[in-house]
């Protein structure tokens, strides 16, 4: 596992969502340390420098979390708080109901906590979007990797841009589209508050690692469903953060789950909605998360 770090002090584990990598969190590194914190970003499994196992079941909930155990155990560290955006956000929430030994508060970006549905993800899609294709389902198919790494800068600057803050109405993403192909091209652009090096950074990670990694969290999803019965009805009960942006996509179709975040997450200290922010929050508004994130460390008590 390939991880980046920066201060000394109380451990704060970074966790990135799909598609990114450690990178995404380099405007959290000098404020964190700066505020006397350990902070360490470590590349998923399937992305970037760390490992990426062929087999699919290598990308279920317990293989994710437990890298981020033994990431722990590995770094000399006892606890952690973890901050996760996107797929980070679902691991921290997992992290914190299987160990609540080691992940002693957390700050979710983005996906608020899921509590595990009464149908699996695909039949929730299903229910959800009749007659329509949701997002998911698509990225979940064998053609995925084909159509993203046909052209590699493109669908990273189409997906950081349709769900950014700065996409207009017609422009932003929709999770669930008719069966049909668009008849327009999809939208390439680049967003103000990501330079033309970041993709290159970013361009060149998944040149070299492909999407399978990523693409195959998402095709554990019904898997994960099938093998967590037992958190049915779980609630998370460590103290916690939740930010996002108010032109987030993905607050709109998990709009339930971020209404009932203080019912299953009684211990939740803030929900914020950064204005204008989209779904890249710590990217597309670093200095406002970073204050949210330190205020929210130092009222821990550390």
């Amino acid at each position: 596992m390939h991880c980046a770090e920066a201060g000394a002090g109380p451990l704060v584990v970074l966790l990135h969502g799909f598609p990114e990598c450690w990178y995404a969190w380099r405007h959290q590194f000098g404020s964190l340390a700066a505020a006397g914190y350990r902070a360490v970003a470590p590349d998923l499994r399937g992305y970037g420098q760390t490992d990426r196992p062929e087999p699919l079941e290598a990308y279920d909930i317990f293989q994710l979390t437990g890298d981020i155990v033994g990431l722990l155990k590995a770094l000399g560290e006892s606890t952690a708080v973890t901050v996760g955006h996107d797929w980070g956000a679902w691991i921290a929430a997992y992290l914190a109901l299987l160990r609540p030994d080691l992940f002693r508060a957390l700050a979710l970006l983005s996906v608020p906590y899921l509590p595990r549905r009464p149908v699996s993800q695909s039949q929730w899609e299903q229910q959800a979007y009749p007659g329509k294709i949701f997002y998911q389902a698509t990225l979940r198919s064998p053609l995925a990797e084909r159509y993203l790494q046909s052209d590699i800068r493109a669908s990273l600057l189409r997906g950081l841009y349709t769900l950014s803050g700065q996409a207009t109405p017609e422009e932003r993403f929709r999770p669930a589209r008719d069966p049909v192909p668009p008849s327009s091209p999809a939208l390439v652009k680049r967003p103000p508050w990501i330079t033309e090096q970041d993709v290159d950074f970013l361009e060149a990670e998944f040149k070299r690692t492909g999407f399978s990694g990523g693409l195959n969290y998402y095709r554990n999803m019904d898997r994960n469903w099938a093998l967590t019965p037992f958190l049915d009805g779980a609630k998370i009960l460590q103290p916690a953060l939740f930010i996002a942006g108010d032109k987030d996509p993905v607050i709109e179709f998990l709009h339930a789950e971020f209404e009932a975040l203080e019912t299953n997450v009684p211990n939740l200290h803030k929900k914020a909605l950064l204005a204008g922010v989209g779904h890249w929050t710590q990217q597309e508004c670093p200095e406002g998360v970073n204050q949210l994130l330190i205020e929210f460390l130092e009222n821990l008590g550390e």
